[in-house]
């Protein structure tokens, strides 16, 4: 793939998490390389603000589905079906690069090479949200996500430690890369700050750790809110207590919110990458994280950091950059030139790279069989 031809990229989507909000903001800085990007969307019904999005990105066509996630309840059926559907595309649309945002696909045969993108995992997630490994139960998705990994042709996770975290939970032993996310900064910019402390991710994944913060907001002088989804795609409520819920928010309303917060807290138990804290500091919070490899990877001293689960430690940080404006500036401002670098621009530069590998060294493209793939048990 010549840097002057033009490039037609197939990608995966999810519409639950953040992999769709990372999915558009590639899509739109490949376009301005003069790529062309196919995101096939599954997870979910889209919903009105997310087609709007799409649409507004003109090199981006779009292909929706519903199918079910490998992570999800019993997804089996759907997956298999989601599969052969992709192969269908493929077959019909002749990208340059086939993009998987998810594991299993990595499995399938397709014309094109292929790039695994890991975002996220059960089994590193339960490890350290549950502690140990995950149960039997989950062994259908380890063999599922093994096969996916030995099938791709080039496998990418955000940080190193999402990526180690391959080889601890999967065995993966080929060396991989390191493809950081980025965010655009004239989206996220600091306004006039307010004494708010604000959090904001999946409220109903344990991994976000919204207990904690719950668990501290009467200590606090300050109010602490709260913005994100409380119904998981399962159909399970999380409630919540002591801090003040804004509800799930539209980018730009969430942009504005953290335009105007003095404090972001993330004291996340598991964040391969960390979206919402890059969005935070671009728009001059200050941070307050969870103490996990991934977020010291990335943040290193822009940012206080707490074990998520001592409380004691949480409360005494926020109180901290609450008492102290000249530490919380400091760290707001260390924490907003980091963000500065994981710019659309470097990210697109990067996967570019990766994809014009993948087809340097791709052999010559089998013939699909779009039967093959079943996610056999």
């Amino acid at each position: 793939m010549a840097d002057e031809r033009p490039f037609h990229v197939l990608m995966t989507a999810d519409c639950v998490g953040g992999v769709w909000t990372h999915a558009l903001e590639l899509a739109a800085a490949l376009g301005r390389l003069g790529g062309r990007v196919t995101l096939a969307s599954m997870g979910a019904p889209l919903t009105p603000a997310q087609r709007a999005q799409a649409a507004g990105i003109p090199a981006l066509s779009l292909h929706e589905s519903t199918w079910r996630l490998e992570w999800m309840d019993d997804p089996w059926d759907d997956v298999a079906a989601a599969g052969h559907w992709l192969q269908q595309l493929e077959q019909s649309l002749r990208p340059d690069v086939v993009h998987l945002n998810q594991f299993a696909f990595g499995a399938l045969r397709f014309r094109a090479p292929t790039l695994v993108v890991a975002h996220s995992c059960v089994l590193s997630w339960w490890r350290a949200v549950r502690g140990g490994s995950a149960p039997a139960s989950f062994d259908r998705y380890r063999r599922a996500v093994a096969a996916g990994l030995a099938g791709a042709g080039l496998v990418a996770a955000p940080t190193h430690a999402m990526l180690a975290s391959l080889a601890e939970n999967h065995g993966l032993a080929r060396p991989g890369l390191v493809l950081p996310n980025g965010r655009d900064p004239l989206a996220y910019r600091p306004a006039a700050k307010q004494p708010v402390v604000l959090s904001a991710g999946r409220l109903w994944d344990e991994a976000k750790n919204l207990a904690a913060l719950e668990a501290v907001a009467a200590e606090l002088p300050w109010p602490v809110r709260v913005a994100g989804a409380t119904r998981s795609p399962g159909g399970g409520m999380r409630e919540t207590h002591a801090v003040e819920p804004l509800g799930e928010l539209s980018p730009s309303a969430l942009a504005v919110q953290m335009s105007q917060a003095a404090i972001y807290a993330l004291p996340a138990r598991y964040e391969p990458f960390g979206q919402s804290a890059l969005e935070a500091a671009l728009s001059g919070c200050a941070l307050v994280l969870g103490d996990i490899g991934s977020l010291r990877e990335l943040w290193g001293p822009a940012a206080l950091y707490v074990p998520p689960d001592d409380h004691g430690a949480l409360r005494d940080a926020l109180l901290r950059l609450i008492a102290q404006p000249s530490l919380r500036d400091r760290l707001a401002r260390s924490a907003r030139a980091r963000a500065l670098r994981f710019t659309p621009a470097r990210m697109a530069h990067a996967y570019r790279r990766a994809y014009r590998q993948l087809i340097a060294h791709a052999s010559p493209p089998p013939t699909p069989r779009l039967e093959e793939f079943s996610c056999a048990s």
